[in-house]
């Protein structure tokens, strides 16, 4: 089941898109190593999924995973051959807004080689472009 809201205030939103870069959620804050996102894009939460997926199969237990993002925006799609003026459409998938910067999974409890290859294999399921970032040491 691909994640969603359990309930919202308006089914429908409109699709405003602004381009800034992320001031929240773009650092690691829960584990040792994050995914950070490089580009702008809406992230369903199927593409999320799979990420998360292929992030534990190779890990096996090892370690802990956060997935620091979360589809709450509705995307709505109008069937092809369909004349203007029948209302909005139906809700299709729901989505997560990345800004450039944002962290998308972070991992804690394992290498840094470790960490490394799972975040290859997790950046192969985003459409967006992706680093490895490590935890900032406050001194």
């Amino acid at each position: 089941m691909a994640l969603m809201p359990k309930r919202v205030k308006f089914r429908k939103e409109m699709r405003r898109v602004r381009p800034r870069k992320a001031t929240k959620g773009n650092y690691v804050a829960f584990g040792d190593f994050g995914l950070q996102s490089l580009e702008s894009v809406w992230l369903p939460g199927r593409v999320i999924e799979a990420g998360r997926i292929a992030a534990q199969h190779f890990m096996k237990r090892e370690g802990k995973l956060f997935i620091r993002v979360f589809p709450d925006k509705p995307i709505s799609k109008k069937p092809l051959e369909t004349r203007m003026g029948t209302g909005k459409a139906e809700v299709e998938y729901w989505a997560a807004r990345v800004k450039p910067g944002t962290m998308l999974f972070e991992i804690a409890g394992v290498s840094e080689a470790v960490a490394k290859q799972v975040f290859a294999r997790v950046a192969n399921k985003m459409p967006c472009q992706t680093r490895m970032v490590g935890r900032r040491v406050v001194v």
